[in-house]
């Protein structure tokens, strides 16, 4: 499943809540202020792919589907 499209779900009709489980590998510079506070600046991420997507409403995982996102086409 590609993260640049939406879900629906067969089961319910979901198309708005899902649990996505995603694996991500990334670079990043870490910025600590003086009195240790941490922020993140510059991420790039360099490898992504989703693991697992479940229904929020019925919690299925084997009907939810891709489906165009109209504002990517």
């Amino acid at each position: 499943m590609n993260t640049n499209n939406r879900y629906r779900c067969n089961a319910c009709g979901n198309l708005t809540r899902f649990d996505v489980i995603r694996m991500q590998r990334t670079a990043e510079f870490h910025h600590f202020t003086t009195d240790g506070k941490l922020a993140i600046e510059d991420q790039k991420i360099l490898e992504e792919h989703i693991e697992s997507v479940e229904c929020r409403w019925c919690e299925s995982g084997v009907d939810v589907v891709e489906i165009q996102n109209p504002s990517n086409e």
